[in-house]
C-alpha cells in the first residue's frame, strides 16, 4: 500500500483508492497510517474520534469503522491470493495495526530522509545534507492531512510533523550557504521571511545569503523589516544573535565570509 499524508490524505492499493468518505474512518486511517507498523490502542483511536466525551456506544462505533476500512482492502485486494484484509489491518491486542512495507508512507520516508540529512550536516558533509534534504521537503504537497478533519491525537502528530519540516527546511539552507549557493537561494528566504515574518533563523539566512551577494544594504533592510515587526508585535528587539549578525553585516566583518565550502 502507498499512502501520502503530507498533504491530502491518499491510500493506494493494487491502484485503488482506500481511503474511506466518511469523515472519522478517514482519522482512523490517517492515525494507523502514521503509525504504520505499530499499534494504536483503542483508548488512543477512541480520544482522536470523540475526544473527552466518548460515547457508551464508542467500542461497537469503533468496529464498525475498521469494518468499514477492512471492505474498503477488501475490494482493493480482490484477486491477491497472498494478502487478506484482516492482514493489512491487523486486530492487536488492546488495538489495531497497519501493515504497511517500508518506504510506503510519506511522512515516515520524510522522516528517515530528514534524520540522513541531519546527520551528514552535522558531520559537515553539506553537499550530502543539502540532496537528503531537499529529497524529504520534496515528499511535501501541501499542509499535512489538509483535507481530514484532526482531533486531538492528530493534532499533535501534524504539529510535529510540521515542527520536522521547518527544522529540515533550516538545515537544507544552512547546508546551501556552506556550500556558496547564497544567490541561488535568497529569492526563496525572501519569500519565507514574508511567510514568516518574525522567524530569526531565516532572517538571519537571508541577511548571509544578501550579504555574500554582494547586497549588504538589503541585508541591512531585511534586518530593519524583521527588528520593526519584533517590537510591533511583541515588543521584543531581535535576539543577541541576530544583534551580532546586524553589526557584523554593517562592519563588512570577513568572518562572514568564512563559511562558504566549495561546492
Amino acid at each position: 500500500m502507498e499512502i501520502n499524508v503530507l498533504g491530502p490524505l491518499t491510500a493506494m492499493e493494487h491502484g485503488v483508492s482506500v481511503v474511506p468518505t466518511a469523515g472519522k474512518p478517514r482519522q482512523i486511517l490517517a492515525l494507523l497510517a502514521l503509525q504504520a507498523d505499530r499499534v494504536v490502542t483503542v483508548p488512543t483511536l477512541m480520544e482522536e474520534i470523540w475526544g473527552e466525551e466518548i460515547p457508551r456506544s464508542a467500542a461497537t462505533t469503533l468496529q464498525t469503522y475498521i469494518l468499514q476500512l477492512r471492505r474498503k482492502l477488501a475490494t482493493a485486494l480482490a484477486g491477491d491470493p497472498h494478502r487478506q484484509a484482516k492482514e493489512v489491518l491487523v486486530t492487536q491486542h488492546g488495538g489495531y495495526l497497519l501493515q504497511v512495507q517500508p518506504g510506503r508512507v510519506d511522512a515516515q520516508e520524510f522522516t528517515r530522509l530528514a534524520a540522513s540529512g541531519r546527520d551528514a550536516h552535522e558531520a559537515g558533509d553539506y553537499r550530502s545534507a543539502s540532496a537528503l534534504l531537499r529529497q524529504a521537503m520534496e515528499l511535501w504537497q501541501g499542509p499535512a492531512l489538509v483535507d481530514v478533519r484532526v482531533g486531538s491525537v492528530l493534532e499533535l502528530e501534524v504539529l510535529g510533523l510540521e515542527e520536522d519540516r521547518m527544522a529540515a527546511l533550516e538545515r537544507r539552507i544552512d547546508a546551501d550557504l556552506h556550500l556558496g549557493r547564497h544567490r541561488e537561494i535568497v529569492p526563496e528566504l525572501r519569500v519565507l521571511v514574508a511567510k514568516n515574518p518574525m522567524h530569526e533563523n531565516f532572517c538571519a539566512h537571508l541577511m548571509t545569503a544578501q550579504h555574500r551577494a554582494g547586497s549588504s544594504w538589503r541585508a541591512l533592510e531585511s534586518y530593519q523589516r524583521l527588528r520593526t515587526t519584533l517590537i510591533d508585535e511583541l515588543g521584543l528587539e531581535p535576539s543577541p544573535r541576530l544583534q551580532r549578525l546586524h553589526q557584523a553585516v554593517l562592519a563588512a566583518d570577513p568572518a562572514l565570509d568564512l563559511e562558504v565550502t566549495a561546492g
